[in-house]
């Protein structure tokens, strides 16, 4: 019975860190996107994110975009310096069509850094893809 159960694959849906510079502050910092590079819109994204590592854990974030268009992104959370050293996770439900989909991201500790820098669909500055 479980055999049956077909679970579909999320394709072109990212989740990205991205350095960018904030004006009211006057200073760069690291912020997640989720990024939809499919055909269609994400409808009822639920973003569940932390921090953890084996001795700490961070607060647990919980966000919700209401339509993420195609071809688009949308800011998650600012991600503090602190955070970095830690794994950081962010679990993405949405609806695409008549499906929800489900998948999990993660940062590595320390992986968020200027050096690991590159190209990312649809967000013009360079980012760090979640694995």
């Amino acid at each position: 019975m479980r055999k049956d159960i077909k679970i579909p694959e999320v394709k072109e849906v990212y989740v990205a860190a991205v350095k960018v510079f904030n004006e009211e502050f006057e200073a760069y910092e690291w912020n997640a996107y989720l990024i939809n590079n499919t055909r269609e819109a994400l409808e009822m994204v639920l973003i569940v994110s932390k921090g953890f590592d084996e001795k700490r854990e961070t607060s647990v974030m919980r966000h919700k975009i209401e339509v993420l268009p195609a071809r688009n992104f949308a800011k998650i959370e600012y991600l503090q310096d602190d955070v970095l050293k830690l794994n950081n996770e962010f679990k993405v439900t949405y609806f695409a069509g008549s499906k929800m989909m489900e998948k999990t991201f993660l940062f590595k500790p320390n992986s968020i850094q200027e050096s690991a820098l590159e190209e990312i669909p649809i967000i013009p500055e360079k980012g760090i893809l979640g694995k």
